[in-house]
């Protein structure tokens, strides 16, 4: 089996529990790191699957690697390579399939519920998951690409998610464990202070929730990851 391509962009924000539920299952898989200077594959074609995950940064920021990401991303649909985004990954695939991605009306940090689509799209990612708290740290967020369905929406931001074919881009991050929070926590502590968002935890409510909601958000992206791996190319 071609290994899972995964993206990281910056060094705090690695698969996490994605990694530990493809190794559970020996699916191979492959870091690309474009933060320690990786270089962007022209093709898909060596991959079964691509992952983006997030970062600090904005897809309408003039760095080197958005414009390579975007024609990659464009190659896997054209090869029919499923596409998984977490957060800035999300938002790369909405890019580079033509959708604007613009600031959300007010920032996301921390716990926060989602509520799944009523479509019968969105009960095939999410089977009997109505709703779930979900971990968020974003400012922007995207339109929905042509052909899209919307599987999630928050309070404070309508997009969370949306599937087109076997191609899946969430705003909110599920991929996240103990250490990825408490270390976002600590590096993201100005950002916090500086926010005065109705949806901005503090990094002490964070941690508090994360013994009782982490569990259950991993039980989620298991759903949610079993049903992408079925659409692997061979």
């Amino acid at each position: 089996m071609k290994p899972i391509a995964i993206f990281r962009h910056t060094a705090t924000e690695g698969p996490g529990y994605l990694a530990t539920f493809l190794d559970q299952r020996n699916i191979p898989w492959q870091l690309i790191a474009i933060d320690a200077g990786d270089a962007v594959p022209q093709s898909a074609s060596a991959y079964s699957g691509l992952v983006f995950m997030g970062g600090p940064m904005s897809v309408n920021d003039g760095l080197p690697w958005i414009p390579e990401v975007e024609a990659l991303i464009g190659d896997a649909v054209a090869k029919d390579v499923p596409l998984l985004g977490h957060c800035l990954g999300g938002q790369l695939i909405s890019k580079a399939l033509g959708a604007v991605v613009s600031r959300n009306p007010v920032k996301e940090i921390g716990w926060g519920e989602v509520r799944v689509s009523d479509n019968d799209i969105a009960r095939s990612w999410f089977g009997d998951v109505r709703s779930f708290v979900a971990f968020h740290w974003h400012g922007e967020t995207f339109a929905l690409p042509q052909g899209a369905t919307r599987l999630l929406s928050s309070a404070y931001c309508a997009n969370q998610a949306y599937a087109i074919g076997k191609h899946l881009a969430l705003q909110c991050h599920v991929e996240m464990t103990a250490e990825m929070i408490a270390v976002w926590c600590a590096a993201g502590a100005d950002e916090i202070a500086a926010s005065s968002s109705p949806a901005v935890q503090s990094a002490s409510e964070m941690q508090l929730q994360m013994n009782g909601k982490q569990q259950r958000l991993n039980s989620v992206a298991a759903q949610l990851y079993g049903r992408w791996i079925k659409g692997l190319s061979a």
